[in-house]
């Protein structure tokens, strides 16, 4: 944990996202992607603001390779809301913090 972000191994995914019964944002990155390293400020500027309402994850795509598999990523960053342990909302690309805490907050 970084922070307040989450960083979530394959194995702890289902317990920490699909177990969950408020929003959960996760952030699919790797640490050679440029736009990931730009998105991960603002990650962590969202989970710092939302730390008890929301839970903020970080997926290394080279590490937690059956969770990028799962989720069909093929690009990064892709960042996924779920709600409930359901896809809300994905977005792939950078994304700006205003679109992520707006969909945050209509889920809350």
């Amino acid at each position: 944990m970084t922070g307040n972000v989450i960083e979530l191994t394959d194995p702890a995914f289902d317990e920490v996202v699909h177990n969950s019964d408020g929003p959960v944002l996760v952030d699919f990155w790797a640490p050679w992607c440029g736009p990931c390293i730009m998105m991960a400020p603002i990650v962590r500027e969202i989970a710092a603001e939302y730390a008890d309402r929301a839970k903020v994850c970080k997926v290394n795509t080279d590490e937690a390779r059956d969770s990028a598999i799962e989720f069909g990523i093929n690009a990064i960053p892709t960042t996924i809301l779920f709600k409930d342990g359901q896809i809300q909302k994905k977005w792939v690309g950078l994304t700006s913090k205003k679109d992520l805490i707006t969909a945050i907050d209509e889920l809350l």
